[in-house]
């Protein structure tokens, strides 16, 4: 991820309560989080149980009527 500058706001007491961003660098970060989600929801397809069939058997089978 490239390199993002955030300045923070603070309220009385010096507390941070906000971050800000330039709309380059927010768009920045949705992109690296949507990716994100993109990989984990491969690594999960992935490591699921469940057992693939070729595209053309289960065409096969959809058109016999054995496919319910």
């Amino acid at each position: 991820m490239e390199t993002v500058t955030p300045r923070y706001l603070v309220d009385e007491h010096r507390t941070p309560t906000d971050v800000v961003l330039t709309i380059d660098e927010w768009r920045r970060v949705l992109e690296e989080l949507e990716e994100l989600e993109d990989i984990r929801a491969y690594d999960e397809a992935r490591s699921s149980a469940q057992e693939s069939s070729p595209l053309a058997a289960v065409a096969k089978e959809l058109r016999s009527g054995r496919g319910s």
